[in-house]
């Protein structure tokens, strides 16, 4: 039984479909039972219209109100009333249409975008951030050079009105759409299951380097899923999937909360879910969260901007350690050796948060690092100071920051008591992937960080597992969708 299904009224051409993939009306959508019993449908609307109680406008509305993933969605239909609002909600919008533009010779020019391709490649970028703001199976948008480029018209077209020689880019965007990046031969047999692992070609320190995405490429096949390595660029196309792994820094004001509550809101089991992303990545969240339910931690202060001046440090022990509220993998992190210190960094983190944490600084030679998996330990490593620096890693180079050595040992040698608060601390947070930063002096542990999207590199946190740490990840997702 196909599970992607193509909505058209009228007749429409396309010939060796993948078997996974059905061509049906309206009224079979409507009332066929069998469309009304699972949720796992992935609708591609290609009706006449999509205006207010249109046939194509209850496909969409339908389709959510059974749980299918449908493009488009009711909402975007509603975003063509306000284009601007969600154009000034894109990430580098002007940018990219004033440098993509910059070579027209025409004052006027209209854009197709076929599932968010265009015919010429010279503007292939500006059709796919379109398709990723405005997600129609066909969309014209026309800009007009005034003192500047300005997107002055969007419209969603049909079939019908898609001009004459661009059926085959059309034929073409949506065999790609709809088979993922994966194309299929007459030895290729697809799995029942779509996996997309999000990343940043561009990033510096990613957490997984590139031969550990290769692994999680490998296992999530062997497991069954069709893996697709994606990008910012392919947030349009969340809807083929059915899991999202999100191997990229995640941060709430940042593209990636983005795909993990549009993944969330279509159904689509991800890791990091945007509940944990929102409270690992602000630690004064995190903070109050341990504190209140008495999880040992150093000892710590909220600091106010507005109450700066109100700051009483008498029962501060130097060195301490500052905190940015939503920093990551140690960025914002500074250590102050006295108040004058303490006054210059407070200065310099109150330009972009109002509120800074203070944290007893506990001097040890490593970091614990326990990977917990759906409240169960995955691996366990101690990742060791920078050369003569107080952190894991030292960022006075933020092009090629030091890292201090890591090792790994078994789940078996490492200590219970510690396995015991990563598991306690991490059930506070959900049940997704997390690596848990401990300190310990003598005996005792303490958190520092829990970190909703955990380094996971290939030689480091897989030298003990091998490819069953990959297996392992990729199985958890396969479980959650049996």
């Amino acid at each position: 039984m196909a599970n992607k299904l193509i909505v058209l009224e009228g007749e429409g051409q396309w010939t060796d479909l993948p078997a996974d993939v059905e061509v049906i009306s309206p009224s079979t959508y409507f009332s066929d039972e069998t469309f009304q019993k699972s949720r796992k449908y992935k609708l591609v609307n290609l009706c006449k219209s999509y205006s207010y109680q249109s046939i194509g406008y209850y496909v969409s509305l339908l389709a959510e109100a059974r749980g299918h993933k449908v493009m488009p969605q009711i909402s975007t239909l509603q975003d063509f009333k306000f284009p601007t609002l969600v154009k000034e909600e894109a990430e580098d919008f002007e940018d990219l249409i004033q440098q993509a533009l910059k070579k027209q010779s025409d004052e006027k020019i209209e854009i197709i975008v076929c599932l968010g391709n265009v015919e010429d490649v010279k503007l292939a970028r500006v059709g796919s951030l379109l398709f990723n703001l405005f997600q129609v199976p066909i969309l014209k948008a026309t800009f007009q050079k005034k003192d500047k480029w300005q997107l002055v018209q969007l419209k969603p077209l049909n079939l019908k009105e898609l001009p004459d020689g661009l059926h085959s880019l059309m034929n073409a965007s949506l065999d790609e759409y709809l088979q993922g990046k994966n194309r299929l031969n007459k030895s290729y047999s697809r799995k029942k299951f779509d996996l997309a692992i999000l990343v940043n070609p561009e990033e510096a320190t990613p957490p997984s380097n590139k031969k550990a995405i290769q692994n999680f490429v490998k296992a999530g096949e062997k497991v069954g899923f069709n893996v697709d390595v994606i990008t910012k660029n392919d947030f349009a196309k969340l809807i083929q999937y059915d899991a999202l792994f999100i191997r990229e820094t995640t941060n709430v004001n940042h593209h990636t909360f983005k795909f993990a509550k549009k993944a969330a809101s279509e159904g689509l089991i991800v890791m990091d879910d945007p509940e944990s992303i929102l409270r690992c990545t602000n630690k004064v969240y995190l903070s109050e969260l341990l504190s209140a339910h008495k999880i040992p931690t150093p000892k710590y202060y909220i600091i106010k901007k507005d109450k700066l001046s109100q700051l009483n440090t008498s029962g501060f022990e130097y060195p301490i350690i500052l905190k940015q509220p939503d920093g990551s993998f140690s960025k914002g992190v500074k250590k102050a050796k006295n108040e004058l210190e303490l006054m210059k960094v407070l200065k310099d983190f109150f330009q972009t948060s109002e509120l800074v944490i203070a944290q007893e600084f506990i001097p040890t030679d490593f970091d614990w690092r326990v990977g917990v998996l759906n409240k169960k330990p995955l691996y366990v490593c101690r990742y060791y100071m920078a050369k003569d620096h107080w952190q894991i890693v030292n960022w006075k180079g933020a092009d090629s920051p030091e890292e201090g050595d890591a090792d790994t040992i078994s789940i078996e040698d490492a200590p219970k008591a510690l396995l015991d608060l990563a598991v306690k601390a991490t059930s506070l947070i959900g049940n997704g992937l997390y690596g848990v930063d401990i300190k310990q002096r003598g005996k005792k542990f303490y958190i520092i960080e829990i970190n909703d999207n955990p380094n996971l590199d290939e030689g480091v946190e897989d030298k003990l597992l091998k490819q069953q740490l990959y297996t392992s990840i990729m199985q958890e997702f396969m479980n959650r969708l049996l």
